[in-house]
């Protein structure tokens, strides 16, 4: 884990500094996407458990990191050099000092990403030569997440090529249930690696991860602010929006209170 915080620090102070080079700070989500892949593999690597299981591992999570990775990667690159709406909220909250600021706030990423992963740690350590039945529960749920998460996206995507509507809503597929559903798949692949990590030793401390990918995604920079500036730029069709459609966990669609 000393190895991969150096990892981290590396990846997010070079990111930073490229972001300051060409003074747009939303880099910082394509390098806190893969930024998973090369620590998980690292962490299997390193790992003195069963080799399938750490090789499992590894694809799990490098597959899921890739895939996030490459698509906001498109979507950084198409709006550059107009940074991401998030972070031009944030410049101007910081504008004392961005620079520094964002320093801070990028060298947080690396602590979020270290503690997102001390539950591969644990499952690479685990030397049982077979899978736990909460593993088996636990890699059922990640596939479900990785494919839900893949989807939700796509969808948004499509929608955004389409719209031509400026205060339009993206209502199609996942998104008829769930404000977020790609938050909510996000945080189902978390809960999904503690499930996973539960058979190995003080496998219940993993519960940290996605505690604190739930704490970040509903409290402090997803759905917040999100619905924040969803609901500046589309005002009364957003809280319509609010009203009818589950804000995390999809559910069906309510009728609008008068």
């Amino acid at each position: 884990m000393i190895i991969a915080a150096l990892i981290l620090i590396a990846l997010f102070l070079a990111t930073w500094w490229l972001s300051v080079k060409l003074d747009n700070y939303s880099f910082v989500d394509v390098t806190w996407s893969l930024a998973f892949a090369p620590v998980a593999v690292w962490l299997a690597s390193s790992g003195s458990g069963w080799l399938t299981r750490r090789y499992a591992i590894a694809a799990l999570v490098a597959a899921w990191s890739l895939r996030l990775g490459i698509h906001l990667w498109r979507r950084v690159a198409s709006h550059h050099p107009k940074e991401d709406v998030r972070y031009a909220v944030l410049r101007e909250k910081w504008q004392a000092n961005p620079p520094k600021a964002f320093f801070w706030f990028f060298l947080a990423q690396a602590v979020l990403v270290w503690l997102l992963m001390l539950p591969v740690y644990l499952i690479a350590q685990q030397n049982s030569p077979s899978f736990h039945p909460l593993e088996w529960i636990g890699l059922s749920l990640w596939a479900l997440a990785l494919i839900g998460e893949g989807v939700a996206d796509a969808q948004l995507a499509r929608f955004k090529r389409t719209n031509t509507d400026p205060l339009g809503i993206c209502k199609a597929g996942l998104w008829r249930y769930s404000r977020h559903p790609n938050y909510f798949f996000q945080s189902l692949l978390w809960w999904a690696l503690f499930l996973m990590a539960l058979p190995a030793t003080w496998g219940w401390t993993a519960i940290i991860a996605p505690l604190a990918m739930l704490h970040f995604l509903l409290n402090v920079t997803g759905i917040p602010l999100t619905e924040k500036l969803s609901l500046q730029k589309r005002g009364d069709a957003f809280r319509h929006y609010q009203q009818t459609t589950s804000a995390f966990v999809p559910w069906f669609p309510k009728a609008p209170r008068d």
